[in-house]
């Protein structure tokens, strides 16, 4: 079972947004899924409660009756969403499970030194080997000064960016109804599923 974790301990890089419509992409290609957020708030289930039983259905944890949370029966992919400020044993606890890491970060400073951080203590992890790493460029304005520096700093990791996502209202808007991109008419939203092509392509290897 693929297990998909976003991450990265910076508050507001994305996660979210990122996790819900990675999670949207594979329940729209048929596969049974599963939504669900490490962080004890369980702040992907607010997500799940707006969206429409009518679409393709994603689900969230199944919480037994001694409190212990597992993905539901039958699910064949796991994208898991993370709090801000993970490390040390909540760390190690997703990247002990994950089959591929997803990092997303956004042209400032401090996502670009949380994310430096951040990628050099996954790099030491005992399971560095066995993980796919990829970084996804959030909420991204085009001939910005701050995007190249953005891009000029991302040469020098040894991860693969494997998406750019624009700046858009649009995440804002599909997450406010539990929507992702793959919710609406592809004439509706064109743009942004031609920059998830990478990122669907990397999913798929």
């Amino acid at each position: 079972m693929p297990v998909i974790v976003v991450a990265n301990p910076k508050g507001g890089a994305g996660k979210s947004t990122l996790a819900t419509n990675v999670a949207g992409y594979l329940a729209a290609a048929g596969h049974p899924v599963m939504l669900g957020d490490i962080d004890r708030q369980q702040s992907s289930r607010h997500w799940l409660a707006r969206r429409p039983a009518q679409l393709a259905p994603i689900r969230g944890w199944d919480v037994a009756g001694d409190s212990i949370v597992r993905p539901p029966k039958g699910v064949t992919h796991v994208v898991l969403d993370t709090p801000a400020g993970l490390h040390g044993k909540r760390l190690d606890a997703a990247l002990r499970i994950a089959d591929r890491l997803l990092i997303p970060l956004q042209a400032s400073l401090f996502d670009i030194e949380a994310t430096h951080a951040f990628v050099r203590s996954v790099r030491e992890h005992r399971r560095a080997a066995e993980l796919q790493i990829g970084l996804v460029g959030m909420r991204v304005r085009e001939h910005t000064r701050a995007n190249e520096q953005l891009q000029h700093y991302l040469q020098t990791l040894d991860v693969p960016v494997v998406a750019w996502l624009r700046d858009t209202q649009n995440y804002v808007q599909l997450a406010a109804r539990g929507l992702t991109l793959w919710d609406l008419a592809p004439s509706r939203v064109e743009r942004d599923l031609e920059q998830w092509g990478p990122l669907m392509a990397w999913l798929r290897k």
